[in-house]
């Protein structure tokens, strides 16, 4: 199938700074909420340790040592041929507490430095400011984004990196997979997305509502002021998205399907159309819920809206009504009606395969929100591997599954007309897996000869995928 993609499109991978930088206290750097989740499995989740404990597991804090590597690893990335790269500000390099008076200068020059690295190659930044990571000092002062205070804090510190790179950064996002959050039966999403431990809170549900509402906030000011130092700064929002599909068409299972796709659409619908969707006030009513949301709040919401929709897809999921399913221990924001779906095959970590569904997800954000831009920032699979006698690694598997879902990409674009920015694998070069801390969970086109028993060499090795992801690229996404 000839491509429809347009001349410039952003070929390129993502990474997020907690789970390949390591050098976790190096540079000035703080602790975050990162740095305090301690080594999981599939089936076994990650915990939340009230500080660094003696004698745990911690897989953050050394990463990939990318903090040391990155110059190497950039060369990998441009012969790639990569027209851009995603990763992240931490927060902590920048502020390490997060109320200091004066940024930590030691973590702006890194960034700097990486910075240059990335545009020397001809490769653009793409940066998120707050990826699952956000200082520990800030949850232990101020109870995280339960607090209002912490709106003013992160506009200050977002408007030192705008200033600081405005000329080396284009593209910018604010919050990772803001939505995730929205499953409150587990910790995970809200200690990583808000410093909140659900658990403890009597209401979690509220409480979450409270802190993406603070959140929207200091997203909506950050897009402002973004507009302001940089009229050419392209700052978008960041989900997951999950789309939903009723396991059935009983009326029960496609009315279930449709609330459950609010899991994406609210944060979307706040900060895309700047203002609360009616369903969402209906509930606020229902719950007789008196959140603090100030008129003031309303107008930054209006002002603040996004310039593109950038998301993460990996799977699909299948509502059936009447299910009523253990979501204690899940990591993929599930939810007590979601079921497998017998159409489709799932990965060692029960993640569906489900190609057809980023051009669903791609058609669904493109009606609902009048052709916005859209950025796949993240899409990959997560494979078990070793090096082979080669040294290398016959990936096969994860080459047909980015086939099949660029091949649904392109039909988005082509026969959809679906307004889209860029591509960029999650984990182009393996990486501490964020739901399960686990280095085995291998999703980059580079291997990384380092395991979670701390053995390896740290080596870097060209797996198959390389070369292949190599050549799509250079033929704009024509010769899958």
């Amino acid at each position: 199938m000839s491509t429809t993609l347009p001349e410039g499109f952003l070929w390129g991978g993502a990474v997020s700074a907690c789970q390949l930088e390591g050098a976790w206290q190096e540079g000035g750097k703080g602790p975050s909420v990162t740095d305090v989740l301690t080594a999981g499995a599939h089936g076994v989740a990650r915990r939340i340790t009230e500080g660094v404990e003696p004698g745990e597991s911690y897989p953050n804090h050394d990463g990939i040592d990318f903090y040391h590597t990155y110059r190497d690893d950039i060369e990998l990335f441009a012969q790639m041929g990569f027209k851009c790269f995603r990763t992240s500000i931490a927060w902590t390099r920048i502020f390490p507490e997060g109320d200091e008076d004066e940024p930590n200068e030691e973590g702006l020059a890194y960034y700097d430095d990486m910075f240059d690295a990335l545009l020397e190659h001809g490769i653009e930044p793409v940066i998120t400011l707050s990826h699952f990571e956000m200082p520990l000092g800030l949850v232990r002062k101020y109870g995280g984004w339960s607090n209002r205070v912490l709106i003013d804090l992160f506009v200050r510190y977002v408007k030192v990196c705008f200033e600081r790179y405005r000329d080396k950064v284009t593209y910018w996002m604010t919050f990772n997979e803001i939505n995730n959050q929205f499953h409150t039966d587990t910790d995970l999403f809200g200690w990583v997305n808000s410093g909140l431990v659900f658990s403890q809170e009597d209401d979690p549900e509220r409480a979450m509502y409270q802190a993406a509402h603070y959140e929207f906030v200091a997203s909506a000011k950050a897009v402002t002021l973004g507009h302001q130092i940089n009229p050419n700064f392209k700052i978008g929002c960041m989900v997951a998205a999950l789309p939903v599909y009723p396991y059935s068409c009983n009326p029960d299972d496609v009315l279930v399907a449709a609330d459950l796709f609010h899991q994406v659409y609210f944060f979307s619908d706040v900060m895309i159309r700047g203002n609360y969707p009616a369903y969402a006030l209906k509930l606020f009513e229902r719950r007789e819920w008196d959140l603090d949301i100030t008129q003031e709040d309303l107008d930054a919401l209006a002002q603040g809206t996004c310039d593109y929709l950038g998301y993460s897809y990996y799977m699909t999921k299948a509502a059936k009504s009447d299910a009523n399913n253990d979501v204690t221990d899940a990591t993929d924001a599930s939810a007590p009606q979601m079921v497998p779906n017998p159409f489709l095959k799932q990965t060692g970590w029960a993640w569906s395969i489900d190609p057809k569904g980023l051009r669903y997800i791609l058609k669904c954000f493109d009606e609902r929100y009048n052709g916005i831009p859209q950025f796949i920032v993240e899409n990959g699979v997560g494979l078990y591997e070793d090096l082979d006698e080669n040294q290398t690694v016959e990936d096969d598997e994860r080459i047909a599954y980015f086939r099949e879902h660029i091949t649904q990409m392109k039909r988005a674009v082509a026969e959809d007309g679906v307004t889209l920015m860029g591509y960029t694998p999650w984990g182009c070069i393996d990486l501490v897996s964020f739901g399960t801390g686990e280095l085995r969970k291998r999703y980059g086109f580079i291997y990384v000869d380092k395991n979670d028993d701390g053995s390896g060499t740290g080596r870097r090795f060209r797996k198959k995928s390389f070369g292949w992801y190599q050549h799509v690229i250079k033929t704009n996404g024509e010769e899958l």
